[in-house]
């Protein structure tokens, strides 16, 4: 599908939003399709990638010399967290091709950026990370489930990918950390969709967010090009996403956290006035949340400390769910009706949601708690 430059990014409708007033409004109407799924989800799934880089939201945060409009990688962040406000299943594809992005601009491998970043950025092709194996690797937490071996024409490449989001069906990329026994350490892959021996499941079932082409990937004997390698040392190349991968992760706590606070705000003159004091505190929380996380990310201190940013993400997550129970609250039994709930059950499902997203609060919660044990 072409859509318009010319008539879908005109200027933000909010100050300090990325998203023009076109988008935010398509969005809004697409939200309960996109995390119901049916034929409405799958025929706004179809068209997301196209909607959102149609105002350039896959450059947000990308050096303009590698195709993209500039700023800090917090700009990126914003932009997941403006769409989140909207839909948590567009901020969850958003975050998926944003930082598959953000795996080529930190390979060293320049032919491989140069022959696939063009084609992200532009939204033609759909990029996912199934990298969540690998964080929780990086962690401690589980092994790597992919494993590869040399042969003659390249790598032979073997397992399984239980989660991704972003799969669209023949058409994607695929970011993987593999076990690489032969070089006697661990690396990095990216693999297309049209490998030889790369197998896609059927969407999975999920109780929400089911217009994202989430699926499972085997990888049977596929076989893998030298020229795919993204980093040869998963150890020296994950701790270097990973800032921009939890970072931009929360920003889809942001914007889910917002939306509820402003809708819960909205019902205080409904004899709910007492609940001020708590949606104003929470805000402030948000707010501080939020400028520790931006600021972290662009300064790149989270490189060295990254136990503070598992601990915002936690904090975050525990926000965006306050504030959705504060909305529960605000609204009533009227939030309770088909049809007067205006998106509350979505993102009950979304707020939901977030506590699992890899890596989960209790595999962070886990990884802070061994590194107090090991302090004391």
């Amino acid at each position: 599908m072409t859509i318009s430059r010319a008539h879908s990014c005109r200027p933000p409708s909010t100050p300090g939003s990325v998203l023009a007033p076109a988008v935010a409004a398509w969005l809004d109407a697409h939200a309960a399709a996109l995390d119901e799924g049916g034929p409405q989800g799958a025929m706004a799934g179809g068209q997301l990638l196209s909607r959102l880089a149609a105002c350039g939201l896959f450059r947000t945060g990308v050096p303009v010399e590698q195709g993209g409009n500039g700023g800090p990688t917090s700009d990126a962040i914003r932009a997941v967290a403006d769409v989140a406000a909207h839909s948590q299943a567009a901020a969850f594809v958003l975050w998926a091709q944003r930082v598959c992005i953000e795996y080529l601009l930190v390979s060293p491998n320049r032919a491989l950026r140069a022959a696939w970043l063009p084609a992200l950025l532009e939204g033609s092709v759909a990029g996912a990370t199934g990298l969540s194996n690998a964080m929780k690797f990086l962690g401690g937490i589980e092994s790597l489930q992919v494993r590869i071996a040399s042969r003659s024409d390249g790598y032979a490449v073997d397992g399984v990918v239980p989660w991704a989001t972003n799969l669209v069906p023949g058409n994607f990329i695929v970011a993987v950390a593999v076990e690489h026994a032969e070089a006697g350490r661990p690396a990095v892959l990216a693999m297309p969709a049209n490998a030889t021996g790369v197998q896609r499941s059927g969407d999975l079932d999920l109780i929400g967010l089911r217009g994202t082409h989430t699926a499972a990937l085997r990888f049977d004997g596929a076989v893998s090009d030298p020229a795919w390698l993204l980093h040869d040392d998963a150890h020296d190349y994950l701790p270097r996403v990973r800032p921009a991968f939890l970072g931009m992760q929360c920003g889809l706590s942001l914007g889910l956290a917002r939306a509820s606070l402003r809708a819960a705000r909205s019902r205080e003159g409904a004899g709910r006035s007492v609940l001020a004091a708590d949606i104003d505190a929470l805000d402030t929380r948000l707010q501080q949340a939020s400028e520790a996380l931006l600021a972290g990310v662009d300064d790149g201190s989270f490189l060295a400390a990254p136990r503070r940013l598992f601990a915002l993400r936690i904090e975050l997550v525990e926000i965006a769910t306050q504030a959705v129970q504060l909305e529960v609250q605000a609204r009533g039994g009227a939030g309770y009706l088909n049809g007067r709930h205006d998106g509350l059950p979505r993102r009950w499902r979304e707020a939901a949601f977030l506590p699992i997203v890899t890596p989960s609060l209790v595999q962070l919660r886990t990884e802070l708690a061994r590194a107090e044990r090991n302090a004391a």
